[in-house]
């Protein structure tokens, strides 16, 4: 039997997903590859490298810093979340990542962005946490407008939220026989198309097969949201869900907030940890 772990984007919801990996990590929850995109994938590699707490501590540590996240950040560079610091000097130089962990933890890690030429997604699979994976991963969290595409390779690349906002079908193509997904908002939630889309189409004009994917953004969000159901009627999928909106600034700098919204991961990872261990082993 081959597991599969999906984590969600969704920014600073993504605090929800960091108390849940933290608990799988307290008790030994183990998966073979795991995939994120944007946030899920920035804050999810911390699951490989096996750093119980550290997205939490980091986030609070510099919330509200003009040179982390903020709109200050964004009018100088074009980058919301700015990109040599959160990328680079951050897990390098001031929270270290542990990238000897990350290589030798057996469970592969991908993450996905958006080919800014063809609007498709493309799956990048890390290696060693080095400057092209913290690249990959920072162009899975790049969201057009408020953010530049990411040059790799001589190609340019998106938020994978754009594409694939949640690569659930992607462990069908990896042969997971039990999948499992961190999602970010409620069960109730569906995607509606964005306010910002007419003034996108006009920002995005040098990148129309983005536009393109934009405007059916929410359509296909929702429709994997419906499988995704139907699979977990079906006993085919393990879905972990906030059980009610998260509410949580893109910017929050709120460290009660933050700390909120990772301990309803944690609530939820640890309620739900009985019969997910069952959905695993049988």
């Amino acid at each position: 039997m081959k597991s599969g772990l999906v984590l969600e984007g969704g920014a600073m919801r993504g605090l929800f997903t960091a108390g849940v990996i933290d608990v799988f990590l307290e008790n030994d929850i183990t998966f073979d590859l795991a995939i994120g995109v944007s946030a899920g994938a920035a804050f999810g590699v911390n699951l490989k490298s096996e750093q119980k707490g550290r997205v939490l501590r980091y986030n609070m540590r510099f919330a509200g810093k003009p040179y982390y996240a903020s709109w200050k950040s964004w009018r100088r560079s074009g980058n919301l979340y700015a990109a040599n610091f959160c990328y680079h000097i951050l897990p390098d130089k001031l929270d270290v990542f542990d990238k000897e962990k990350f290589m030798t933890n057996p469970m592969d890690f991908w993450c996905v962005a958006t080919d800014a030429a063809t609007g498709e997604p493309v799956y990048h699979q890390l290696h060693d946490a080095g400057y092209v994976d913290l690249e990959w991963i920072r162009a899975s969290s790049s969201i057009p407008f408020f953010a530049h595409p990411v040059a790799i390779h001589g190609h340019y690349y998106f938020d994978g939220g754009v594409s694939d906002s949640i690569p659930y079908n992607f462990l069908e193509q990896q042969n997971c026989d039990k999948k499992v997904v961190i999602a970010t908002q409620p069960k109730s939630y569906r995607k509606k198309q964005s306010k910002l889309y007419p003034l996108e189409k006009v920002i995005l004009r040098k990148y129309p097969a983005v536009v393109k994917k934009l405007a059916t953004r929410a359509e296909d969000y929702n429709a994997v949201l419906d499988q995704m159901e139907k699979d977990e009627e079906a006993g085919k999928a393990f879905i972990i869900r906030p059980p009610f909106p998260l509410e949580i600034g893109t910017l929050e700098t709120d460290k009660k907030e933050m700390r909120r919204v990772y301990e309803g991961g944690r609530v939820e990872a640890e309620k739900i940890l009985p019969t997910l261990r069952e959905y695993l082993n049988k």
